[in-house]
């Protein structure tokens, strides 16, 4: 009689196949796992820097947004009282808040366009009508965005003073200028300029890059077809243009948003906070000691840019996207 034992019916042997299988995926997810973790251990120290330094002041500054915190509950931070959305209510109800507000608006509303005209014209120049020295010229229109804003400001102050070089030159046409740093009225306008002057030089680069990146047979085709120069640039370049434009406004937004350094070398928020923007407003609440106070104003610029961004992306994204 045979001593060999029968199988189980229905067992099933596994088929050396299936078992390599099975040990590849075994050590392909390992692999993975090990490369996860190198790449963290790469990151780390980034990670840790940005935690300690940024993510939880961040959040340390949001929350204090929402206590009643100043200088004098400094040695004695957690015995705050937590003030819910009163520090908000208080701005909103600040004229001198409201006033900031409007003045960062006026600046946004009227240099970003400016800006971007600028520099957008200043790209199309260099790729199709300057032809000789256009390194010169890139580096001479590049060159404001890489000056220190304090030699800047000497310049501009010297320019724009009663008695300075802008008013003598319109003294010699027989125009009386204005004290421009000096005059409610002219002040901001004076900053937009410079702001202008200083950054249509990052989107000039910018800019050029996109209209670099439109293929020449485009152009061709619409020239063989009748369209003039005009025509081939606000039906063409304009909406090829979209991605590099949003790119260009987003940048900007931000920038022109937490404006700080022109009105406080230049006139020092004034005159009359004329010129006083959110980001003065909240470095000036620093100042006093109402940390909770500027901490509820830089959240508020935070929603402000957030919202604006948005709506960019909304308008200006391609359709495709």
């Amino acid at each position: 009689m045979s001593t060999a034992t029968r199988e189980p019916r229905g067992a099933r042997v596994p088929a050396s196949g299936s078992t390599g299988r099975s040990r590849g995926v075994t050590l392909g997810t390992a692999r993975r796992r090990r490369q996860g973790l190198v790449a963290w251990l790469f990151a780390l120290p980034f990670v840790t820097v940005f935690t300690v330094f940024m993510l939880l002041p961040l959040l340390g500054s949001f929350g204090m947004s929402f206590t009643d915190l100043t200088i004098k509950d400094i040695r004695t931070p957690f015995s705050v009282d937590f003030a819910g959305i009163d520090q908000f209510t208080r701005l909103f109800g600040d004229e001198t808040f409201l006033r900031s507000m409007r003045n960062t608006a006026y600046f946004v509303v009227v240099g970003i366009p400016l800006t971007m005209a600028a520099g957008l014209a200043l790209a199309v120049a260099l790729n199709t009508g300057i032809t000789k020295f256009r390194s010169v010229f890139r580096v001479g229109f590049y060159t404001p965005v890489v000056t220190s804003i304090v030699a800047v400001a000497v310049v501009w102050r010297f320019i724009l003073q009663n008695d300075g070089l802008l008013n003598t030159v319109l003294g010699w046409v027989g125009i009386d200028g204005p004290d421009w740093l000096n005059d409610p009225t002219w002040a901001m306008p004076s900053l937009i300029a410079l702001a202008v002057w200083r950054n249509m030089g990052t989107l000039m680069i910018i800019f050029l890059a996109g209209l670099q990146a439109i293929p020449a047979d485009v152009y061709e085709a619409a020239e063989v077809d009748g369209a003039g120069p005009w025509r081939r640039f606000t039906r063409m370049t304009l909406p090829l243009m979209r991605p590099t434009l949003l790119l260009g406004a987003v940048l900007l937004s931000v920038g022109f948003l937490q404006f700080f350094e022109e009105p406080y070398v230049m006139t020092g928020g004034g005159p009359l906070d004329s010129t006083l923007s959110i980001s003065y407003f909240t470095y000036n609440q620093f100042g006093y000691g109402n940390y909770a106070y500027a901490s509820a104003a830089a959240y508020v610029l935070f929603a402000v840019i957030a919202a604006l961004s948005a709506v960019q992306f909304r308008l200006l994204r391609s359709k495709d996207s």
